[in-house]
């Protein structure tokens, strides 16, 4: 697909506030929010937190396309992001020029930007550690990028293997980054509650050695496995 030049400064839609604000009060792992939709929306597992003890991250997709050595477009999207959004960068996962580090940071967390996942690499890593900001990226190297475009705001875009439109929740905690769309949110976060509780109540069966198992054979049975003694 060519890339354009243009900027969208909105969203057509965006994730309702208010469950944005439940995602991030309750912390709700990202593995049981995969679980509860069918392990779709996960971006490839290549994009990982900075820091390793990486606060939690959830907030409305704002979404920049550019290319793989270039952030010019990612300095116009912090312009452009409110707080608590999420820049998600498609840069076709190339690891060749670090297209965020230390100073745009700083200034992402000046304007209250939640945070970022980048499909491409970043410096700094250290200083960014440090700074606290979320920053989910596939790697570093020192050398850094150029700023000439062209790219493209609030398009949907593919980040690490998944469709990502403007205005999606993003989450994303230590074990990787999950993009819900926008409209499905509110449902999402109900049956990831659901998986939650399920999980606390399994961690009581196995305390007291009463988790039920028998589940397994009766699977391998409708699936015709032999189990030969």
């Amino acid at each position: 697909m060519s890339m354009g030049f243009r900027v969208f400064s909105e969203p057509d839609a965006r994730v309702a506030a208010s469950v944005v604000a439940e995602f991030r009060a309750e912390e709700l792992p990202v593995a049981n929010v995969a679980d509860a939709i069918w392990r779709f929306g996960v971006l490839c597992g290549g994009i990982q937190p900075v820091a390793a003890g990486s606060r939690y991250l959830a907030g409305t997709a704002l979404t920049v396309r550019t290319r793989p050595t270039d952030n010019l477009m990612i300095h116009k999207a912090m312009e452009l992001a409110h707080p608590g959004d999420v820049i998600v960068v498609e840069a076709g996962g190339a690891g060749h020029h670090a297209l965020l580090g230390e100073l745009m940071c700083q200034y992402a967390a000046r304007r209250e930007i939640a945070g970022f996942v980048v499909d491409g690499p970043v410096r700094d890593g250290m200083e960014i550690t440090d700074l606290g900001l979320p920053v989910y990226a596939r790697g570093r190297t020192p050398r850094g990028p150029y700023k000439d475009g062209p790219g493209e705001i609030n398009v949907p875009i593919s980040c690490g293997g998944v469709a990502v439109l403007p205005g999606d929740l993003i989450l994303a905690d230590v074990e990787g980054v999950i993009a819900i769309p926008r409209g499905d949110a509110e449902s999402v976060l109900d049956q990831s509650l659901q998986v939650r509780d399920a999980e606390a109540g399994f961690r009581e069966q196995i305390a007291v050695d009463g988790w039920d198992r028998a589940w397994i054979d009766t699977k391998l049975d409708e699936k015709g496995c032999e189990i030969v003694r």
